[in-house]
């Protein structure tokens, strides 16, 4: 069962065994500070390892009070003023100790080293453009082809149909057969002005092609146009391929969620990467 999407009080959090954690997407300036004691309460008794939360400057006292430490830093986050740190707080807390740290530490070093290469042009051979509400059911495909277990149900065609309803852009790659063979989302958040670029994936048959790095152009020419400030990403963080994308890109490395995210069922430790689309009006 995948992790639900929920409110305490007037803020937005995401918890279960999946992800065996807590995961506050969106704090409410009205809920301080009470929140730090009632998402502990609801930590403890669902017996969740860790709890990961988006904090806003003015609020990070509280909460490393609370016992969370930065682990990522986001700056110009909310409405392009106010910087953003990812902090968690570990209830479990062999899971605060990630045994793998020279290989992510390796990776983050490879990206930042290759930054700006050269990559393969597709665009004639490919067709990319945004999703379609009729083309659900071939995204849900292509994405649980891809994805054995993912943080949120977008092997779903419904669930994609309704959160492209709402502020989630999809981006997808064809080939001149038609075929779907790439995909990714671009999560708005238009009242804080960020947008999270995410659940990227490629046929294996399509890969080394650049096409993720064409796709996160794609998605950064229309997220500025729609005047976002700031784009991110949290990326598995043992994965050469994707952190590289971004920092070919030139997103600036943020700071490593330490056994963060489950993804085909193993818990991971995440990378983030930021960058700044619109300077401030």
């Amino acid at each position: 069962m995948a992790d639900q999407l929920t409110t305490i009080g007037s803020s937005t959090v995401q918890h279960g065994k999946d992800n065996d954690r807590i995961y506050l997407i969106k704090l409410a300036d009205e809920d301080m500070p009470e929140l730090l004691g009632q998402i502990d309460e609801l930590a403890a008794e669902k017996n969740y390892g860790k709890i990961f939360a988006k904090v806003p400057v003015h609020w990070m006292t509280p909460f490393a009070e609370a016992g969370y430490t930065s682990e990522a830093l986001v700056p110009f986050f909310f409405e392009g003023r106010e910087d953003c740190h990812f902090m968690g707080k570990y209830h479990d807390r062999n899971r605060a100790v990630e045994s793998d740290q020279d290989k992510i530490t390796e990776v983050i070093g490879l990206a930042r080293r290759n930054g700006h290469e050269s990559r393969p042009e597709a665009a004639d051979r490919y067709e990319i453009r945004r999703c379609l509400p009729e083309e659900c059911a071939e995204m849900a495909g292509l994405f649980g082809e891809l994805f054995a277990s993912y943080p949120f149900p977008i092997h779903d065609p419904d669930y994609i149909e309704r959160t492209m309803a709402e502020d989630v852009v999809y981006y997808g790659v064809w080939s001149r057969n038609g075929q779907l063979v790439a995909l990714a989302s671009a999560e708005q958040d238009p009242v804080e002005s960020n947008v999270e670029m995410t659940d990227f994936v490629t046929a294996p048959s399509h890969r080394r092609q650049g096409l993720a790095r064409q796709l996160l152009e794609v998605m950064e020419a229309d997220m500025g146009w729609r005047g976002i400030t700031v784009a991110y990403t949290i990326a598995r963080a043992k994965s050469i391929g994707i952190n590289k994308t971004f920092a070919n890109a030139g997103y600036i490395y943020g700071g490593t969620l330490v056994n963060n995210t489950q993804i085909c069922g193993r818990l991971e430790s995440m990378n983030v990467w930021h960058k700044r689309l619109n300077p401030l009006s």
